[in-house]
This record gives C-alpha cells, structure tokens and sequence, in this order.
C-alpha cells in the first residue's frame, strides 16, 4: 500500500471515533448503583489549579482550571491522617462537572466506601477547552494537558492536602477521551502513578473515512473561534483533535493544521498517527512494567471494543501483568455502576495507604 493511502486508513481525517455519535453534548444517562445503606458522606471541595503546563497556550484556553476534589468521610476526623488520591479524567465534551453527575459521585465514591474500600481523594480535573476537549496532550495551541495533569494537579493536591505523596500511593483513572489520557499519560509519567485503570478509551489507533467535500467546505471557512462553535459535534472533534495533536503557531486563529486543505495532507496525519497510544507504547513497556496493576474495561456494545482489545493483546504480547473485562454495556451505560464497583475497589486493593511505600 503507498505510503499515502496507509496514512490515511490510520489517521483519517473525520475522526469520529474519537466518541460514538450518540454521545451529544447533553448529559448521558447511566445506570445508577442502589444506593448502599450507611454509607456515609463526603466532603466535596470546588477549586482552581493553576497550570503553569498550561500558560501561554495559543488557544486561550484558562490557565486555572476547575477542580473537584472528593475528601473522605474521615478526613475532617481524623486530622494526622494521610490519603492515597485517585485522579479520573472525564471524556471528550464534558467537563469535570458534568462527568461527576455521570458517574454519580458522590454516591459512588461513599458507597464504595461503604461496601469496604479503603478511604482515599478523588480528584477530577477539568479539561474542557475551545474545541471541547483537550486530549491530555502536549501543545502550544491548547497548552501542555500531559503535564497540567502529571504535575501541576498532582504538586497543588500534594501541597493542599493530606496525601501520601509516593507513587505507589497514587492512581490514575480515565473514560473514552480519559481512557486516552490515562493510557497516554500512564505510560509515560509512571514515575508520578502506582496503578492505572483505563475505561473504554477512545482513540488509540487514529482511524475512520476521508472527510466529504461538505466537511472540508465547512471546516475551511471557520476563520474566528465562534465560527467552530456553529460546527456539528463530529466537526469539532476533529478540531480538538488538530489543536493537539497537529498545532501550527503560524495559522491563527485555531492554530492548527486540518488533515486535509483542499488535499490529504501526509505531514499532519503522521502527526495524528504519532499520537496514537497502539502506535508508541513499544516505547514505554519498561514504564508499563513498573505499575503494581493496571486494569482495562469496555462495553460489548461499544465502538471502541477491538481497538481496547488490542491494547490488551500487546500488554499480553509483552508479558505485563493487568486485568481486562468486557462487560454488558454501551460506551455510557455503565460508567457509574463501573466506578463504584470495579474502579474504586481496584485502586482501594492496589494503592498503598499507608506512608513510607515503596
């Protein structure tokens, strides 16, 4: 196959894969957890965390950005207690808001509480930028996600509050646009986390059809930031996905280089490719390998199912060790029942919760 055409099943330029086309940007509904009896409740904290990953970035995306930070029902108790922290990042077109009244927590995090996991800090971030999403990806037009994530959120939780501030005490959890940014910046920053679950995560091989004359059209005449706001869902992921993955400081004002202008573009869909979790983890197997666990979930009705399962296979080509579960599900359906009794129970087996880990 030329080298063109093969980018170009890769790395196509309509990217909507990146979630399935039933995901508006309304609120999801999921199945929600009974509620569980004495569970007891938690203390919800709205902050801002400065990114200094983030400053200068071209987009004008905020710099300080919206956190949620779940504390424990102990932690106002119990004050010379430390805490192993969990940090979720929400998916593409939501915020970190939203998200939470998707996955239902609190009620999720106290009754995994209650049912006997042990006690840690959740952290979600929020990532939302112009385009809606960030990608957790490193920049100059959205700002560096990767490391706004790795080390600023972690350094300002660390600082702020009563973490056990050791790797083996940290874990990192992600869904669809998050499943990429848990496998992308899991793989990468294994010195900052101790255990990783990824759920249903979306765009680990760039793939999908050549954009139609109608889309170029459309996507060529956005010449301000409102025009990409009046784009259709589809249209915007693919800017998102631009902003991140193929930046162009010289192009205002997005910033940013499409796959194709008028002609595929080869440059930019390596770029996209590049970017690819199934394309670079060779590169990272000795950090894989450093996790204490790593788990994998995804729905038997999502779209997303064959390129999760060959991120399993290649964790099981190489010998690494981690749990991989398709269930009963959409790529929506079950995230709330997921999180309470899969993910909170995982990280509350894995996650060191004592200090001095090592």
């Amino acid at each position: 196959m030329p080298r063109m055409q093969l980018l170009t099943a890769l790395a196509a330029a309509s990217f909507l894969t990146l979630m399935p086309a039933n995901r508006a940007l309304a609120q999801v509904q999921t199945e929600v957890p009974a509620p569980v009896p004495g569970a007891q409740p938690r203390t919800l904290e709205k902050i801002k965390v400065h990114g200094t990953a983030l400053e200068g970035n071209l987009e004008g995306d905020a710099v300080d950005r919206d956190v949620l930070v779940f504390l424990p029902p102990s932690y106002q108790q119990q004050i010379n207690r430390r805490y192993p922290v969990v940090y979720a990042l929400h998916g593409y077109s939501v915020g970190a808001e939203q998200w939470s009244k998707e996955i239902h927590v609190p009620q999720t995090v106290e009754g995994a509480f209650a049912e006997g996991a042990h006690e840690m800090i959740v952290v979600l971030p929020d990532s939302k930028t112009l385009h809606n999403g960030s990608m957790y990806s490193s920049s100059v037009t959205t700002g560096d996600f990767e490391n706004y994530i790795a080390q600023d959120v972690v350094s300002y939780i660390d600082a702020h509050y009563r973490t056990i501030p050791e790797r083996r005490s940290r874990g990192l959890v992600g869904h669809s646009m998050g499943g990429y940014g848990a496998t992308r910046i899991g793989m990468k920053h294994s010195d900052v986390f101790g255990s990783l679950y990824i759920m249903s995560p979306c765009c680990l091989s760039p793939r999908g059809g050549r954009v139609t004359p109608a889309m170029d059209s459309a996507l060529a005449a956005v010449k301000v930031t409102a025009d990409a706001a009046k784009l259709p869902g589809g249209m915007r992921m693919q800017l998102a996905a631009a902003a991140a993955w193929s930046p162009n400081p010289n192009r205002p004002p997005l910033y940013l280089d499409l796959p194709t202008d008028s002609a595929t573009r080869a440059d930019v869909l390596a770029k996209w490719a590049a970017n690819a979790p199934l394309a670079f983890i060779d590169q990272y197997i000795a950090n894989l390998r450093q996790y204490d666990a790593i788990a994998i979930d995804v729905g038997d009705q999502d779209g997303l199912r064959v390129d999760t399962g060959n991120l399993h296979d290649v964790l099981e080509r190489y010998g690494i060790k981690h749990g991989f579960e398709v269930y009963q599900g959409t790529h929506t359906s079950a995230m709330a029942v997921r999180f309470q009794n899969f993910v909170m129970p995982f990280f509350s087996q894995h996650l060191c919760t004592t200090e001095g880990c090592k």
